[in-house]
């Protein structure tokens, strides 16, 4: 009788600590960027203005746990062949070696590592970004631009950052020296980022 007890203990204490494993994993809400719906822009400067360019091809997953906002995620990758700034010469210029160097290193990846709360729609959003092999750990103040479900019943979400990287950091270190001095690049660049993340509707019976 013991031994009957303590196997049936045994196992509701299984049965508790696997429900616990999987109870976050069921909470999550998982989203998928709508490339249709997705910017990536910078801006740098070239000689005195700056030159604004874009990624075209980006794709994504977002996780997110609404009661315990910590335990979200965040992960994208952005084909770094499909760089435009409305110049041809300057586009494979910038997918060569000198810059991108997008044959050997075709993705720009950035993986959440944590996510924190710093008001009612912002976050703070931790994690590496690896671009031409190079990985950093950088930080980007997320807002959260608003929820709905569209005509066909799918529920959208749409997110915004900034922020600026050195482009030296992580190897793309082309320039030039001009003649009256400086040089042809700055080393800063500006990034902004839009997506917007969409969850299927579920059929339900």
């Amino acid at each position: 009788m013991i031994q009957e007890k303590t196997k049936m203990k045994t196992k509701l204490t299984f049965a508790a600590v696997a429900l616990m494993a999987v109870s976050p994993a069921l909470a999550a809400e998982t989203y998928t960027v709508d490339k249709s719906h997705a910017t990536v822009l910078f801006q740098v400067r070239h000689f005195m203005t700056e030159v604004t360019g874009k990624f075209k091809e980006v794709e994504g997953t977002i996780r997110i746990d609404r009661e315990r906002p910590e335990n979200s995620s965040v992960e994208f990758t952005i084909q770094a062949t499909s760089i435009d700034t409305s110049e041809p010469k300057r586009d494979e210029h910038l997918r060569s070696a000198d810059f991108f160097d997008a044959a050997t290193h075709p993705a720009i990846t950035f993986k959440s590592t944590s996510v924190r709360p710093t008001g009612k729609d912002t976050y703070d959003v931790t994690g590496d970004l690896t671009m031409r092999g190079v990985t950093k750990r950088i930080t980007l103040p997320v807002t959260v631009l608003g929820e709905l479900t569209d005509p066909w019943g799918n529920r959208r979400i749409g997110f915004a950052t900034s922020t600026t990287i050195n482009r030296q950091e992580y190897g793309v270190s082309w320039n030039k020296v001009l003649d009256q001095g400086g040089f042809m690049l700055s080393d800063d660049v500006k990034v902004s980022i839009n997506l917007e993340a969409v969850r299927p509707q579920v059929a339900t019976d």
